[in-house]
This record gives C-alpha cells, structure tokens and sequence, in this order.
C-alpha cells in the first residue's frame, strides 16, 4: 500500500453542474466577505457554467457591482468584437447579465500594435498591484498543461507578456476559428507568477479528455514542464474536477492502492480491480493467485477479516473469485442471438454521422433481427461541412439541370450570390441561408446513404434539427422546451421499446451531452419508459468493467462498418473539427473496436476481431 500521490487538494464533484455551483458558490462567499474583491477570470468552456451559476445568485441578490476583475488572456492579434475574442465571450458569458461596473473590468488588448505590448503588459501588471493584487484566480488547464497561454517551459517568474502559443493549444482551438490556419500564434498572457501571487486559486476541470494531465499535475512531479503542476506549491489552491476529469487519479481508479483492506463499495469496482490486476500482471485472470491480489493491495478480495481465505482452508478464495469475474465477463457478449427482435428502437445520434461511428455493429445488427429500427439525427452538423464541398454540389447541380434539359438560370443567381459570399468569407463568419441550406442536405444525404449501407429504410431517418443548434456558430443556443417537446413528440408517435443514445461526454463542444439531456429530460415522468443503452466511440469508448454490452465483430463486420462511416465523404480525410485526436473516425474506429476485442482476449476470455461496448441506464 502507498499513500495518497495526490499533492494539492482535489474536490471531485458528480457532474458539471455541481462543480459549477460549487466554485459559484466560492466566489460569492468572497465577494459577501470582501465587496472589492480582485477576481482573475479565464475563458473556455469550462468557466460557462461557472458563469451560469454566478449569474443565477446575482440574480437572487449577490451584489457585484464593487468586484474588480483581470482576465487571464486574449489573442494577438484580435478585433474585440470577432467571433473568438475573449472581450466578446466574457460580455456573452458574464459581464452584460451582472452589474461589474465596466471600468472595473480588464481584459488584454488585442488590438495593440506590437512596440506598445511589453509597456502594455507591465500597466496590466501594475493595475493588478494596484488593486491589492488578486484574491481569487479561476483557471482552467489546457491539453499541454498550459494555465492562461503559460505553455509547457513557462518560467515560474513569468509575469504578463505576448507569447507563442503551444502546437497542441492551437491545434484545440482550431474549432473556434474554423481551421487551425485561422488561429493566432500569439496571445497576451497573465504569468505564472502573477497567478501564484493571487490569494487562492481554483483549478476547474471537465471530462474525459482532461483526466489524464490532470493526473500529471495532481500526482506528477512540480515542473515547468506542466504549469499547471506549478500549483502544488501554492499555500491555498485547489483542483475542481467532476467524475470523468477525475477518472484517472490514483483514490479513483486504483484507490485499494491508498488504503489498506481497502472496502470495496460495489460488485462493479470489484471487477474494475480484477480485471487491473490482470492488466498489471499480463496473466488471465483465472491465472491470478491469492499471492497476486495481497501482492497488489487487494487482500480484502481474497482474505476474510480474521485473517482466512474467504472460501475456507480447502479452497482458494482467488480461484472462485476468478470464475466468477471470467464468467460476468463473458455474459457481457451479445451477438446477434442475445440481442433484441421484433423490436421498436430509435437510435439517437447527435451528428449525422455518431450512429454509424460509435454504433455501425449494433445498428447492422438490430436491423437484420429483423427491429424496426429508426435513426433519429438530432442535428444537422452542418457547420461541419467546408465551403470548397458547397461549390463542388452548386456545380453538380447546374450540370445535372442541364442535361437533364431544365433551365438552370435561376440557379445561376444563386450561385452566383454564394460564389461572392464565400470568396469574401471571414473565418468563423456565420453562412448565409443559403450555404447553411446547402450543408445541412449534403450531411442528411450522407447520412441516409450510410444508414442505407446498414440496411436501414430510406424513411426511416429521422432529422430532427433541434432548435438548440441552429444558430450557424461554433456556439449553440442553450436547450430549451422545443428541444424537449420535440423529442417528446417523438417518443410518442413510434412508442420505442429501446432507444440507443450517445453517452460520449468527451465530444469538444458539448453537443453530445446536451442531446443527452435533452432525451433525458423529454423521458422523465413516462410511465412507459424504454430501455436505455448508451454508446461511445467517437471520442473514447466504455471500459470493459463498466461496459453492460459487449458487440463482438468479425473482420468482415468491422469491415462494413467502416465502409458505412466512409459514406460521409464530407468528413473524408479531414474533418472540420477532429479535437485532439488527429486520425480519422475510421482510423479511430478500427483502433478502438479491435483494442477493446484484444483487451477482452487478454484477459483469458474468447477471441473476436472487434468489439463495440454499451452501457444500460437504469
């Protein structure tokens, strides 16, 4: 056994939502205590529903007019009102719904010519000092490690200056700015030591994809390297972390190894523990021995608590502990005849293509059980589709009016109109209707010809264009009761048996989780509620101890789930918005479906050449 590695406190909360009420909450309590009170604010979407909550208790009286602010960042060089410009988002976000007077506010300018930013930089630091210094700084952490744009090498006595921002940052924000082309190598930055001067400092952070730097800067050694890491040696700071950003701290996924006779709080952690024991050993795991597990800090899996075998003299404890977990395992395996027939099911996918993606061997599956299977698309994913795929099908269309001996003049004014529109597009700029229109069909008919590839009925696909997302920007409008109501109304007229939604919260921009919510919330009070399975994929897939549902594949099954997903050409060869991992959603695919079938083979149990894993909700 081993103590805690942990070296700077964490808070771990349920969800988002919690965490974002909990460090409201922290700052509401010091703006009562001190009304003055010098608050350091960060960008991203983590800090929105900070924002979010702080705006809900000024609203019920918190007083902020008093409150002085300096923000970590902002691009260089940027125009305030762009659509990226951290001006633009604090206004969006926080500064127009509260009563912080604007000349309380600072944020770094973008705008300046390059001689006037180191002058520029050292005012910003002495109207910092002015202020009393910073009493609370609210950060977030980059893939890098980066806090504000303090990239991996960032002297610890950096102070606010223009610097070069990271390869990987960039490469995060590519999204933004529609193109990694598009985003500034350069950013005004609130230094390490300007951050370590604040009184306190909260560190948030939100899911999957930020689990493992996390990790490093919780656990790993203090360095420049990682400056988030930097942290640790702050008298009053703290990491904010919901479930999933936590998933890979030492207490969460191995907390046996913390404290001893470690009690174990459900059958599932205890199948989390076997199955990492069997990863650490590289054996099967009807090969683990009860000196493996006391070995390894799992002797409360094996040794009753008056020091005996939990089976008695006369057998090994580990022996029918291993049969056990082998056979759970292996119940977990559905093909075709332990699946559903004769069902009604709806697969819900957030983007046109998330069902063949994360579900392609389900979905073929089903459908030849003979389900009467629908797709519902909750959105268009049309801001997905770059410009040059807009002027390929204008001229399709005019060809095919053509020779099809229907007067293509009125399609030439339109696209003639897009041809100016997009030779004169700005980066992030919203389409015209047009465009949008054009987008929106080209991902539907994509989506219907991989369904179809699937064996899916042409009329059996389901766009539903939930209002949330129609607003042409990166940024969507929060859901709502349309959103709901039109699920709802959904539900209704197929009356589903099972509904298949995604349950992948590492999606960069959060439109999977709030399609989530949104089915969430649209099942909530039915009497007649179906059953829920939740798939993953597109960003990460469900380990094998949480896993409920195991679909095995063959290579020739695999196969055609890929030629499905390559039915998307639009996001052929290089998707607008790929996140941090830059191989293809095939190449992903095929990497995760087949690493799951070998991680299951690994372990001692049947041979498949690829596996999708589910998870039922109660």
């Amino acid at each position: 056994m081993t103590t805690d590695p942990a070296k700077i406190p964490v808070i771990i909360h349920e969800d988002h939502t919690t965490l974002a009420r909990a460090v409201a909450e922290r700052i509401a309590a010091l703006v009562r205590k001190k009304p003055n009170a010098v608050l350091g604010l960060p960008t991203g979407s983590t800090p929105k529903g900070i924002y979010r909550e702080l705006i809900a208790l000024h609203k019920q009286g918190l007083d902020l007019s008093e409150v002085r602010t300096f923000n970590l960042d902002e691009y260089y060089p940027i125009n305030p009102e762009a659509l990226q410009s951290y001006h633009r988002f604090m206004q969006t976000h926080l500064f127009r719904h509260v009563n912080i007077r604007p000349e309380n506010i600072h944020i770094p300018d973008g705008t300046l010519a390059r001689e006037e930013v180191p002058a520029y930089c050292d005012a910003y630091e002495r109207a910092i000092a002015e202020a009393g210094g910073i009493d609370l700084v609210v950060l977030g952490i980059g893939r890098s490690g980066h806090i504000g744009f303090n990239e991996p090498g960032t002297p610890q006595e950096a102070r606010t200056r223009l610097v070069m921002i990271h390869p990987f940052t960039r490469r995060d924000a590519a999204a933004d700015f529609f193109g990694e082309a598009n985003v500034p190598r350069e950013a005004i930055t609130m230094g390490v030591a300007t951050i370590l001067a604040s009184r306190e400092i909260v560190l948030a952070a939100l899911g999957e994809n930020k689990a493992s730097v996390v990790r490093r800067a919780v656990e790993g050694p203090r360095t420049a390297e990682l400056p988030a890491s930097l942290l640790q040696g702050h008298p009053n700071a703290s990491f904010h972390l919901d479930s999933n950003a936590a998933a890979e701290l030492t207490r969460v996924k191995t907390p046996w190894l913390v404290q001893q006779y470690y009690s174990f709080q459900s059958h599932a952690e205890k199948l989390r523990a076997i199955i990492w024991l069997a990863e650490q050993l590289q054996k099967p795991i009807v090969e683990l021995s009860e000196d493996n597990y006391i070995a390894h800090g799992l002797a409360s899996l094996v040794v009753a608590p008056d020091g005996g075998l939990r089976e008695g003299p006369h057998r090994s404890g580990a022996d029918s502990l291993n049969r056990s977990a082998a056979r759970e395992l292996g119940h977990k395996v559905r093909d075709h005849h332990k699946l559903p027939k004769g069902e009604r099911i709806i697969l819900f996918s957030p983007h046109p293509d998330d069902d063949v993606i994360s579900a392609g061997g389900m979905f073929r599956k089903l459908v030849e059980n003979g389900n009467e299977v629908y797709v519902a698309y909750q959105t268009s994913g049309n801001i997905a589709v770059f410009d040059h795929d807009v002027l390929r099908y204008l001229d399709f269309v005019g060809k095919y009016l053509s020779a099809v001996g229907i007067d293509p003049a009125a399609h030439r004014g339109i696209e003639k109109k897009i041809e100016r529109f997009l030779a004169e597009k700005l980066p992030g700029e919203i389409d015209i209707p047009e465009v949008g229109h054009i987008k929106q069909y080209i991902r539907e008919a994509e989506a219907v010809s991989a369904a179809m590839h699937v064996g899916l009925k042409r009329d059996h696909c389901i766009f539903m264009n939930l209002p949330f997302y129609q607003t042409g920007a990166i940024e969507k409008a929060p859901p709502g009761n349309a959103d709901i109501e039109q699920t709802r109304t959904l539900l209704e007229k197929i009356k589903p048996h099972r509904i298949l939604a995604a349950g992948d919260l590492s999606d960069p921009h959060g439109t999977h989780r709030v399609c989530l919510w949104i089915i969430r919330q649209a099942l909530s009070g039915r009497t007649d509620r179906p059953v829920l399975w939740l798939y993953r994929g597109a960003w990460q897939e469900w380990p094998l101890d949480e896993a409920d549902i195991l679909v095995p594949m063959s290579e020739t099954e695999l196969a055609l789930k890929l030629e499905a997903i390559f039915k998307h050409q639009s996001q052929k060869d290089r998707a607008m918005f790929p996140g941090p991992d830059e191989r293809e959603f095939w190449q992903r695919v095929a990497d995760r479906n087949t690493a799951t079938a070998r991680r299951f083979y690994n372990l001692g149990l049947p041979y498949y050449h690829a596996m999708e894993a589910y998870v039922e909700e109660a």
